[in-house]
C-alpha cells in the first residue's frame, strides 16, 4: 500500500479524533451541569453578541437617603446626614458573607418571595456578588430604596444540544444565538421583622422588521416566571436556606419558557397581546386582595414593566414613579451617538401609584406629583399595563 493512500485515512482519523475529543468534553460537561439557566457562558464571550438596547432608567436625582422603617418621600427629603453611613455600607460590601442569617420562603397565590431576619445593609454585598457568580453584571444599585438591576443577558442553556451544536459547535459559539436577553430586578424591603426579597425578570428577543428577513430588532417579551422562581431558589441558596425548600420553588414554577430562536423569529407584532385602547382603561382599578398582597402584586409588576421607581412609601401606599414617553417607559436618556442622530431624550412625568384598602378588596389609582389624581393619556397605559398582571 503506498504513502499517498495512507493519507487521506490519516486526514480522517485526525478530525475524527478531534470531533470525538470535544464531543467526550460535552459528554462530560452534561454529566454534571444540569443547569437550565446559564448566563455565565455569555459573559464569557468578548464578541459576536448582539445586545439589545439598554432599557435601563432615567437618572435618579439623589434626594433620597437611607431611613430605618419605612422609607417616605416627606422623610427622607429630611433625613440626617448621618444616616448616609449606611448608605455607604450598602455599597461597600463591607459586611462578612455569612451574615445573612435564617431565611425562608414566603407566598401569596402566585407570589413568592423570601423573607430573612437579616437586615437589607447585611443582605446588600452578598445579593450583588450573587448577581456577579451568576454571569450578569450589575449596573445599577439603588441602596436608598432598595432596588438592584443586572445587565441584558443570554440563557446560553437554551441553546440546541444536538450532535452539531454539542461538538464543533463549541469552537464557534459566538455564532450562536438564542434570540433573547434577560434581566432581572432585585427590590429589598425593609420590615418589621427583617427583610423582604423580591426578584423580577424582563425580557426581551429579537424579531424580523420586514418580510424578507434583512433586518431585526428588540422587542419586550413576556416576564418568565420560571426564571423568576429560579433566580429565587438560588438566591436562597446562597443565603443559607435549605436545598429542598429551594428546589420547591422551582418545581412550582413549571418548566421554562422554549427559546425564541431565530428560524422562529416573528415578522413585527406585540409579544405581550394587542394593546387596548385607552378608552376601554378605567381610572382606577379594583382589586379582590387586601393591602398587604395588593401591595406586593404592583411593586412586582411595576419591576416587570421596567418603571423607574424612585420612592417608596409602604405606610401611605405609594409608589413614586418618573414616567417617560411610553414607548420610551423605562429606557435611558439617549447617548452621544443617538443625540449626533436626532434621538431626543424623553420629558420625564412623575407620578404615583397609590394601593388604598377597602375592605377586603384594594384599589389602584395614578396621581400626580401633587397627590391629586390623574386620568391622563400617561396614567391610562400606566393602569393598563397593570390591568394585566393584577386581573
Amino acid at each position: 500500500m503506498s504513502v499517498s493512500s495512507l493519507r487521506p485515512t490519516a486526514t480522517r482519523l485526525a478530525c475524527t479524533a478531534f470531533v470525538l475529543s470535544l464531543a467526550g468534553c460535552s459528554t462530560l460537561d452534561s454529566m454534571f451541569s444540569t443547569d437550565k439557566v446559564d448566563y455565565r457562558a455569555a459573559s464569557r464571550q468578548t464578541q459576536g453578541l448582539d445586545i439589545p438596547p439598554d432599557l435601563t432608567q432615567l437618572a435618579k436625582d439623589n434626594r433620597a437617603q437611607v431611613q430605618g422603617g419605612s422609607i417616605t418621600a416627606s422623610a427622607l427629603s429630611a433625613a440626617k446626614p448621618a444616616n448616609s453611613t449606611n448608605a455607604q455600607s450598602l455599597v461597600s460590601g463591607s459586611v462578612a458573607a455569612g451574615a445573612a442569617g435564617d431565611v425562608r420562603l414566603e407566598r401569596s397565590g402566585a407570589e413568592r418571595w423570601l423573607h430573612t431576619s437579616a437586615t437589607p445593609e447585611q443582605l446588600w454585598p452578598q445579593i450583588r456578588t450573587f448577581w456577579q457568580e451568576r454571569g450578569l453584571e450589575v449596573i445599577k444599585e439603588q441602596p436608598e430604596i432598595g432596588t438592584m438591576e443586572t445587565n441584558w443577558g443570554e440563557n446560553r442553556a437554551k441553546l440546541p444540544q444536538d450532535f452539531i451544536r454539542s461538538t464543533i459547535g463549541k469552537v464557534f459559539d459566538g455564532l450562536y444565538s438564542t434570540g433573547e436577553r434577560d434581566m432581572y430586578r432585585t427590590r429589598v424591603e425593609r420590615s418589621a421583622t427583617g427583610t423582604d426579597i423580591f426578584i423580577s425578570h424582563r425580557g426581551m428577543q429579537e424579531v424580523y422588521t420586514s418580510q424578507g428577513r434583512e433586518s431585526t430588532a428588540w422587542q419586550n417579551r413576556p416576564a418568565d416566571p420560571y426564571l423568576e422562581a429560579e433566580m429565587l431558589s438560588r438566591l436562597m441558596l446562597k443565603l443559607g436556606g435549605k436545598e429542598d425548600a429551594a428546589k420547591t420553588i422551582v418545581a412550582e414554577a413549571g418548566s421554562p419558557a422554549p427559546a425564541t430562536t431565530p428560524s422562529s423569529l416573528k415578522v413585527g407584532g406585540e409579544t405581550q397581546g394587542a394593546r387596548r385602547p385607552l378608552s376601554e382603561v378605567p381610572d382606577s382599578l379594583s382589586v379582590n386582595d387586601g393591602f398587604d398582597r395588593a401591595w406586593r402584586r404592583v411593586g412586582l409588576s411595576l419591576d416587570r414593566h421596567g418603571f423607574t421607581i424612585e420612592d417608596r412609601d409602604r405606610a401611605a401606599g405609594l409608589f413614586y414613579l418618573r414616567y417617560a414617553d411610553p414607548e420610551q417607559a423605562g429606557k435611558d436618556e439617549p447617548n452621544f451617538f443617538q443625540r449626533l442622530f436626532g434621538a431626543k431624550a424623553a420629558t420625564p412625568v412623575r407620578y404615583r401609584v397609590s394601593v388604598k384598602a377597602e375592605g377586603i378588596k384594594s384599589t389602584v389609582r395614578i396621581l400626580d406629583d401633587r397627590g391629586q389624581a390623574v386620568s391622563d393619556d400617561n396614567a391610562k397605559r400606566i393602569l393598563s399595563l397593570l390591568m394585566d398582571d393584577l386581573k
